[in-house]
């Protein structure tokens, strides 16, 4: 029946690597269960509805993501995506969380809109090759930078960022998981980012790292009532008061993001995991955007912010995940998470993810040597986009300034030809979006 679904010989893989691939990214994101509720409770909504809702939400997109795709990629609430929901729209623009969530929905009506038309795969096929690469590059700098600052190798102070205390603590743990994994892939040995994920944690134990939670706390449904449906009910009550323009700005911002991190997440994992066609397209990828915009609208109705395509998946397809098999497994942990799973998988301190990440990257920026940087024409947009994505803290950020730039510099060359009429559209869109929102 696996077989049936999920073609895992014509993919190479067997069911034990996708379960071991699905378990790694699992543990790789498993930190947005607890991280999610956070962000969002400062907004008003309740920390446990929020948690169930983000499990829910997570299950949902990817599992859809497996069956209309096929593809091992993990939805999830954004980061980055909730940050905006809580300080942007809620604390900076006056919306409640109730508007919030409505504002996330019409967000994830309109990427469904785009998703379901032709338009999904023109925006692949409109990525110039040089570009996917730099994508691959920057989220692999990017993830890095996640992993080294969810343990404090790198701290972040005042908009600068230094070195950490790496002598003690989870910076520790986190160095010595890293010289582990690389030693076991170095001996080439299968699963080799698992098995480091789980020695770091029991090296974390001894560290005061790794924490057991006293009793496993059974979640039911109606952990998820202070949340759910209030969309409906209250989400759009005084949802003009700031204004048109303002509506518009935050509608905009959530859909341009969510639509280019999963896009760019997409090409830049699937690329480094030559799982791209000869024409550099992921063979059913355009498909994966249908069930992210499903899964934003459907988390809005469970209660949480913009559910988009996480870059951690690409911790499991290093591990050999090629089919939905993985993004299943993935999605029924999340489900076990959402009842009573949750403290077991807090058990897993970020120390033992962070070096998945950090290898990972290591991984994804060996595709910056498919870039011509001779070639200034494209190695500006191909810097911009690498660099953007860590210093901006943003996917969507790197992609926007890599268009843009592109476009640009082919335009003042006289080159109108050489790109995409749909690269235009976006280019054009990603400087509106940034008109409106730092206007």
């Amino acid at each position: 029946m696996l077989e049936k679904l999920f073609k895992l010989k014509e993919h190479n893989t067997t069911v034990r690597t996708e379960i071991i691939a699905g378990i790694t990214t699992f543990f790789a994101m498993a930190y947005i269960i607890f991280v999610n509720p956070g962000f969002l409770s400062e907004a008003g909504m309740d920390f446990n509805a929020v948690m169930m809702a983000t499990c829910f939400a997570a299950a949902l997109g990817t599992i859809l993501t497996a069956f209309l795709a096929n593809v091992p990629f993990a939805q999830a609430p954004g980061m980055g995506l909730n940050a905006f929901f809580t300080y942007t729209v809620c604390f900076g623009m006056g919306y409640t969380w109730q508007n919030a969530l409505a504002i996330v929905m019409l967000s994830g009506l309109i990427f469904f809109a785009v998703s379901v038309s032709p338009l999904r795969s023109k925006i692949i096929e409109a990525i110039p090759p040089s570009l996917k690469s730099a994508i691959s590059a920057g989220i692999g700098l990017f993830i890095a930078l996640i992993g080294m600052l969810n343990v404090g190798i790198i701290t972040a102070n005042n908009n600068l960022v230094d070195m950490g205390a790496i002598t003690s603590g989870p910076a520790l743990v986190a160095i010595i998981g890293v010289i582990i994994t690389a030693v076991l892939m170095a001996y080439k040995v299968k699963g080799a980012i698992f098995f480091g994920i789980i020695a770091t944690t029991i090296i974390g134990i001894p560290f005061g790292v790794t924490t057991f939670p006293d009793q496993i706390t059974f979640y039911g449904f109606g952990t998820l009532a202070p949340v759910f449906g209030k969309v409906f009910t209250e989400g759009f009550t005084g949802l003009m008061a700031n204004g048109l323009l303002a509506l518009i700005t935050a509608i905009i911002t959530f859909a341009i993001c969510d639509c280019f991190d999963t896009v760019g997440t997409l090409i830049g994992t699937a690329k480094a995991a030559n799982m791209l066609d000869e024409n550099g397209n992921l063979p059913k990828g355009d498909k994966a955007l249908i069930a992210d915009s499903v899964a934003t609208v459907c988390g809005a109705i469970l209660g949480t912010s913009t559910v988009t395509t996480f870059v951690e998946s690409s911790t499991g397809i290093s591990e050999g995940g090629r089919t939905g098999l993985t993004s299943i497994v993935i999605g029924v942990l999340f489900l076990l998470a959402a009842f009573f799973f949750a403290p077991i998988a807090g058990i897993v301190p970020s120390a033992a993810t962070a070096p998945a990440l950090i290898i990972v990257g290591v991984l994804m920026l060996g595709n910056a040597a498919d870039i011509n940087w001779k070639d200034i024409e494209i190695a500006i947009p191909a810097f911009l986009t690498i660099a953007l994505m860590p210093f901006a803290y943003s996917i969507s950020d790197g992609i926007g300034f890599g268009f843009i730039s592109y476009t640009l510099i082919k335009m003042a060359r006289g080159k109108f030809k050489e790109v995409p009429v749909f690269l235009y559209v976006i280019s054009v869109l990603f400087i509106l979006q940034y008109v409106l929102t730092f206007r």
